[in-house]
């Protein structure tokens, strides 16, 4: 992408409104290019509109017009959930006009140097963990991006002495070349959003893009449990500053003693073990940072978030001493394994953020077995049989509902459940949701806890997994 006032008195097409589409729009137009926003959803499902509209830039809606990209389009600005196949994009593909996202952009306006985070699972805590952490080490943080806050506005509101730290998708960095963070962290990577990508390939391909254009001043950190995350990063330039659960790095930041390789921990019985957050540089220089038990949320896979935090705000130069309160202190996010409450002697938990199975499986492996699911949600082609063996040892019962339910509840009762309800859709998503809760609550005993972890994307029913995770957590607070 050249230099934004490059594209001054030049077409500039921003596909797709909500917050980054709409924030995009104003950048260009401020900087003096002929901007047209378009989105396919009609003029009273795009509120932002109206706003632009009074800027002065024009707006089309309710579809894709086909003289939308011209010859004379000199850069194009997808919203990141638009796919490639759509009719604007391939038109500008084939006229061989740049197509980027927001990422893009906003990696040329930040003032600040940029943390950018990517993986499978766990973005979202690891990218406002991160932000705490640098935080309490006054570092001056703006979380963005994927999180919720366009990336554009941060880097616009940021100062040079500030770090901006962004959750970033594999749709975002899909579309982008030249976007250069000073740290890139990856945590994981597992099969998710080929309905998009297409292939495995493809998605590992655009996750691995956060790292390209590191250069030796720069920090690469990645997860050197997982193997294709570990090649990623030991190919990038720059610093290699890898975390591990289950192994003592010389040089990056483990657990110690470290956990067993096999997810599963040590055998039922085995005396507790006292692990530590160690961190180690080039020079030997050993640090114990915190104790895992005080961690402030729970769970193996949160731990390695907590790993990758630490590893990053270290890199960002934050004193070692600081990080260990906001390290307890934390408590997680909203939809993230968030507990909601105990009604009639059951505890409920809101993992709506879980939108594919590796997600589900470590959040049920977080709990106390044995417990009620609820899940299902976007069909995207799995067949989830990589859940019978959590079915099996940590499920007591089932509830299966969305595109999937037919699905999950096949999987369920492979596994050898005999406690599997479908809920069948009813036109208002909300209340098949709260008939959901109440299939939960029945087979709920006391002590028993419910979740929502529905391994499976929210689009089917809801517009968001946000919005998902509110329903349920109402729906529970009327049992």
């Amino acid at each position: 992408m050249m230099p934004l006032a490059d594209y001054r008195g030049r077409k500039v097409v921003v596909l797709g409104l909500a917050r980054s589409g709409a924030a995009a729009a104003k950048l260009f137009h401020q900087a003096g290019s002929a901007v047209t926003a378009n989105d396919r959803k009609e003029r009273d499902a795009c509120p932002e509109a109206s706003e632009l509209e009074a800027l002065g830039i024009s707006v089309v809606c309710g579809g894709h017009p086909d003289d939308l990209v011209t010859p004379d389009t000199a850069l194009l600005v997808k919203n990141p959930g638009i796919p490639y196949t759509a009719a604007p994009i391939r038109q500008a593909e084939a006229l061989g006009i740049e197509i980027v996202t927001e990422v893009e952009v906003a990696g040329q306006l930040s003032p600040a140097p940029i943390v950018g985070i990517t993986g499978s699972n766990g973005k979202t805590t690891t990218t406002t963990w991160t932000g705490e952490l640098l935080s309490a080490a006054g570092l001056s943080p703006i979380v963005a991006g994927n999180i919720g806050r366009p990336l554009v506005d941060a880097a616009q509101e940021i100062g040079p002495d500030g770090w901006l730290v962004a959750e970033l998708s594999s749709f975002q960095l899909k579309g982008t070349t030249d976007f250069h963070p000073r740290i890139a962290c990856l945590l994981n990577l597992a099969e998710t959003h080929l309905d998009y990508h297409g292939t495995m390939e493809d998605y590992v391909a655009s996750k691995a893009k956060l790292f390209a254009n590191l250069t030796e001043g720069d920090t690469a950190i990645f997860n050197a449990d997982d193997a294709v995350c570990a090649q990623i990063g030991r190919a990038s330039a720059g610093r290699q500053w890898p975390f591990s659960l289950t192994k003592r790095l010389e040089v990056g930041v483990s657990v110690e003693p470290p956990y067993p390789a096999d997810a599963g921990g040590e055998a039922a019985g085995s005396p507790a073990v006292e692990r530590w957050i160690v961190a180690r540089d080039e020079g030997g220089t050993e640090t114990r940072i915190a104790s895992v038990d005080r961690l402030g949320i729970p769970g193996r896979h949160n731990c390695a978030n907590a790993l990758a935090a630490v590893a990053i705000a270290l890199a960002a130069g934050a004193e070692p001493s600081a990080l260990r309160e906001p390290l307890e202190s934390f408590h997680g996010v909203e939809h993230r394994l968030e507990f909601v409450g105990t009604f009639r002697e059951v505890r409920y938990y809101n993992d709506s953020k879980a939108t594919n199975p590796t997600a589900t499986i470590m959040s049920v492996s977080s709990l106390p077995a044995p417990l009620i699911l609820i899940a299902g949600g976007l069909d995207r082609g799995s067949d989830y049989r990589e859940l019978i063996p959590l079915f099996r040892d940590r499920v007591k019962g089932v509830v299966a509902l969305g595109e999937t339910r037919e699905k999950i509840r096949a999987v369920a009762e492979e596994s050898g459940l005999t406690r599997v309800a479908v809920v069948e859709p009813v036109e208002d998503a909300a209340e098949t949701l709260k008939r959901a809760v109440l299939e939960a609550a029945a087979m709920a005993g006391p002590g028993d806890i419910v979740l929502l972890s529905p391994a499976c994307a929210s689009w089917d029913m809801f517009p968001s997994y946000e919005v998902r995770g509110r329903i349920f957590k109402q729906s529970a607070h009327t049992l």
